[in-house]
């Protein structure tokens, strides 16, 4: 068995130096994050962040010129999948639904579930958050593939096939917990895990 570290998820309210409450920009970020998440980007206004976070709203423009560097900051520093090598990739030699599944089961992203609202609800209109969106399937993409290929023998030889199962599996991981806030339904890891590795067989 290869073994990795486990990605580690956002940690919100990060507190200054000293250790003791957070600095006006982290209030400032917090504020946003819940605001963006309840209501939306658009709907937010910059003095309902600086009410919430309870600074003047001069200190917001201080720190972010414009509202949108608020949502960049928030995106660049509260969204990402951590850059690790291959190595990272937990496989079970000659058992490919069970890496797969165990991949599941430590979604790379992270960012706490607001985080993860504000994402998929702004993609669609902002560039910053569509591309961030991008990066994080690309690398589950790169992720599945090394595991498929680590796992089934002879599988470097069908790339294509292999890109296609790794670009569902990365789908699913991605828009699971967004499916999930919509329908309700869950979606078992362990069940695509199994039809994936059935389609390549």
């Amino acid at each position: 068995m290869i073994k990795g570290s486990v990605w580690p998820r956002a940690a919100r309210g990060r507190s200054g130096a000293t250790g003791g409450e957070p600095d006006a920009r982290t209030r400032i970020l917090d504020a946003a994050e819940e605001l963006f998440a309840a209501g939306g980007y658009e709907a937010t206004a910059t003095a309902e962040i600086a009410k919430q976070a309870g600074v003047p709203k001069g200190l917001v423009f201080h720190y972010f010129p414009r509202k949108m560097d608020v949502l960049v900051a928030l995106v660049d520093e509260r969204i990402g999948i951590d850059e690790l090598g291959d190595r990272q990739v937990e496989a079970v030699p000659g058992d490919p639904a069970r890496t797969l599944a165990g991949l599941a089961r430590r979604v790379p992203l992270r960012a706490s579930p607001a985080m993860r609202r504000i994402l998929f609800r702004e993609a669609d209109t902002h560039t910053s958050v569509r591309e961030r969106l991008r990066h994080l399937n690309a690398e589950i993409i790169r992720r599945a593939s090394f595991a498929l290929e680590l796992t089934l023998p002879g599988a470097r030889g069908d790339a294509a096939r292999l890109e296609a199962a790794a670009a569902t599996f990365a789908a699913v991981l991605l828009y699971q917990e967004n499916l999930c806030l919509l329908t309700g339904h869950h979606i078992d890891p362990d069940m695509v895990a199994d039809l994936i590795v059935r389609a390549l067989a």
